[in-house]
């Protein structure tokens, strides 16, 4: 890898590059990277409830655009359902792994899906109603995947913990918890996004190049793991430190999604 493309040597004195010109000017190499991009947070500004964020008018343009660049070789790596994703970015249809890569759709349109359980569907009401009386938890049902949304009611969240990891154990060995930011998701235990990334990098127009994850939260890090591992970029949306205390596996850092949004504008011209 030449000098340029090594981020780590390009940190700050706390260990990270908080730098997008320097991201920038590494993807500019279109034939070495495919991109894997998480949405909210990273490609689109966090809001109260998941149905309120908004989607800049020219981001579905945008990433077209770049995709094209790319030869193809950008994914979508997302929480989200793959449907409700899909309409976040329509007319255009990006390959995407959904629920943390437990569905994907292929480069080629093929799909994978995990397929849920009369057992999960249960527990899954048993959830909504449990937590009907907690006033600002949202309940969000994604299928094979279930979160429980307390960006409106931070004070409940112990409470909140409980009731889910009770969920967890309704559920069985099959699923598994998954935190993030200001919210808690029950989800296929199989999936992960660190998973959907290798998997994308088998196919055709992925095959060859070097991973760059970008993301934001918890369930981005196991994309950052991947791509450290397999000599790419790992990029963190934010600060370095996590909700836990630990610090990212992310190599480099950008400031916000608006600055991830003006490299990619910028990548399409």
């Amino acid at each position: 890898m030449s000098q340029q493309a090594k981020p780590r040597e390009a940190r700050d004195s706390s260990g990270f590059t908080p730098s997008g010109p320097v991201v920038s000017g590494l993807l500019r190499d279109f034939d070495r990277w495919a991109l894997f991009l998480d949405i909210d947070g990273t490609l689109i500004d966090l809001a109260d409830t998941p149905d309120g964020i908004i989607v800049p008018p020219d981001l579905p343009t945008t990433l077209h655009t770049v995709s094209k660049k790319f030869g193809g070789a950008l994914a979508l790596v997302t929480g989200r359902a793959l449907p409700y994703a899909d309409r976040l970015f329509e007319p255009y249809r990006f390959p995407i792994a959904g629920l943390h890569g437990a569905e994907r759709r292929m480069s080629d349109g093929l799909m994978e899906r995990v397929t849920t359980t009369p057992e999960f569907e249960v527990v899954k009401e048993r959830l909504a109603t449990a937590a009907a009386g907690l006033d600002g938890v949202l309940i969000e049902d994604k299928g094979a995947a279930i979160g429980a949304h307390y960006r409106q009611a931070p004070q409940l969240q112990a409470e909140l913990e409980a009731l889910m990891e009770r969920a967890a154990i309704d559920a069985g060995s099959d699923f598994i918890l998954q935190r993030g930011k200001m919210v808690i998701e029950l989800r296929p235990a199989q999936a992960s996004k660190g998973e959907a990334v290798r998997r994308f990098l088998s196919e055709p127009c992925f095959e060859g190049r070097l991973p760059v994850a970008i993301g934001d939260d918890l369930t981005d890090e196991a994309m950052f793991a991947t791509a450290n591992v397999l000599g790419g970029l790992s990029i963190r949306i934010g600060e370095a430190s996590l909700p836990d205390g630990k610090t990212t596996q992310a190599a480099m850092l950008i400031s916000s999604a608006a600055e991830l949004r003006d490299i990619l504008a910028g990548l399409s011209r």
